[in-house]
């Protein structure tokens, strides 16, 4: 009864009925999975950096090996604007389904060939040169990949709970990191060091192929979005996506790269340098480090869909805003804390110090694929999205190992990962500041995505909150 109201309530306004709950969640599935598999691979990098780094690169130490693969990451993600320039915009122009079912493809392939490739003692330098071409590829499908993926369930989610549907592509970022890292963790238990190094580090990637298999036949059995089809069935579609959004939104995609500086800088150092830092920069030895950060990202999955569920009533805005004044003052206390604990090797420190900075993170993730869909139009929505998170993600978030293990090995400071933190958080609070309210606030209805302007608030919708246009 409640939900033939609730359709009979959109009827009223003139805006179609929302889709069944059977086709969100099957919707909602199939765009997380893709998320799952692009994270999965960099939970494998981000947890043998070391026995890549001397498969690929001949490395003579740990500490060298581990730089030459972040050097990896970061090189290739100098790639992914570009692919978010042709992938965000074309999903704009063809449809979103066409494209996610095509990103899927690159990336699970790439990281399913990187398996299967000869090492350094066998072909020489060109096992790095083949290693970062597949990187390449992988990094130019994902530009069109979280963008896509984000704006696929915005649009299938009732305006009411979009916090809540949002909050599943995240919850499947961190099921593929914690798969990543845990088949890692099995395969270099059970089998030794000397055999990962020697052929069990190709297991973890060789699983990404069964994987995109799962998900590409879970991408072909939906349908394009609701709202690009009301877009397609009225001939609204823009003939150039990319002209439009650079010429009308640019401002939106430049508070949108500040949201996700703070994202990317926290979701980095957590998910692809914090182990490594445990181990090799502060000296906590044996497997401690590994667990605890495998047991937070239970714990933030355990949270991570309240936290949405929460925005739906309260607004995205509270929720940025707290992870935003975290992250401003407890990196400091945290990375301190870590060290202390490394002297005297204490568990219970250790997960403090990275609770600390768990917590706020997974704030932000809660309600980020809710939030950033929202600030621009159907029509040029997957090309924001994506040229404004990709180029964030290329310049500040597939740098920060590389840069932060740098910056700790040349200075000496250890403290280096809070003062990026930190920097990080001190950006992204200006655009969080100036971010409208858009919770319960229909897609329909986002007709500018000039951020800095307010308008008069509508009337109330049966969910509870305000319908603003994003202007």
């Amino acid at each position: 009864m409640a939900e033939e109201a609730l359709s009979a309530s959109h009827q009223e306004k003139g805006e179609p009925a929302e889709a069944p709950p059977e086709q969100i969640r099957k919707a909602v599935a199939g765009a997380a999975m893709g998320n799952c598999i692009e994270w999965y691979d960099f939970g494998v990098f981000g947890f043998m950096p070391a026995i890549l780094g001397q498969v690929f690169f001949n490395a003579s130490s740990t500490s060298e090996g581990a730089l030459a693969t972040f050097a990896v990451l970061a090189i290739t993600f100098i790639v992914r604007p570009f692919g978010s320039f042709v992938f965000g915009p074309l999903g704009d122009k063809i449809g979103r389904q066409k494209v996610l079912a095509l990103t899927i493809i690159l990336m699970s392939g790439s990281t399913f060939i990187i398996g299967l490739l000869p090492s350094y003692a066998t072909i020489g330098p060109a096992a790095a040169v083949l290693l970062i071409l597949l990187r390449t590829i992988q990094g130019f499908s994902a530009g069109g990949e979280y963008g896509g993926a984000a704006t696929f369930i915005a649009e299938y989610a009732p305006a009411r709970r979009r916090g809540f549907w949002g909050s599943w592509l995240e919850f499947g970022t961190l099921v593929g990191f914690a798969m990543g890292a845990g088949f890692v963790t099995i395969f270099t238990v059970v089998l030794g060091d000397e055999a990962m190094r020697e052929w069990g580090w190709r297991l973890p990637f060789l699983i990404a192929g069964p994987l995109g298999i799962v998900g590409l036949y879970l991408r072909n059995k939906l349908e394009d979005t609701p709202l690009f089809q009301e877009i397609e069935k009225k001939n609204q579609v823009e003939k150039s996506p990319l002209k439009a959004l650079l010429k009308k939104h640019w401002t939106s995609i430049l508070h949108l790269i500040g949201i996700v500086v703070m994202l990317n800088v926290a979701d980095y150092i957590v998910i692809t340098y914090l182990e490594t830092y445990l181990k090799d920069v502060v000296g906590f030895s044996g497997h401690a480090p590994l667990l605890i950060i495998l047991a937070t990202i239970a714990l933030m999955l355990v949270l991570i869909v309240p936290i949405g569920m929460l925005s739906d009533r309260i607004g995205r805005k509270p929720i940025l805003i707290a992870s935003c004044a975290s992250f401003l003052v407890l990196p400091i206390p945290a990375f301190s804390l870590m060290g202390a604990a490394a002297d005297d090797q204490n568990g219970w420190q250790l997960t403090l110090g990275v609770l600390m900075i768990a917590v706020p993170l997974v704030l932000i993730l809660a309600v980020l694929a809710a939030t950033l869909p929202a600030m621009f139009p159907t029509q040029e929505r997957y090309g924001g999205f994506s040229i404004g998170y990709s180029v964030s993600t290329a310049a500040f978030g597939g740098t920060a190992s590389y840069v932060i293990g740098s910056l700790v090995n040349s200075t000496g400071d250890t403290l280096w990962p809070a003062y990026y933190l930190m920097g990080s958080a001190a950006i992204a609070a200006i655009p969080i500041l100036l971010l409208p309210e858009t919770a319960g606030v229909s897609l329909r209805r986002i007709v500018s995505s000039r951020i800095i302007r307010r308008r008069k608030p509508e009337p109330a919708t049966p969910g509870g909150a305000s319908e603003l246009p994003a202007s």
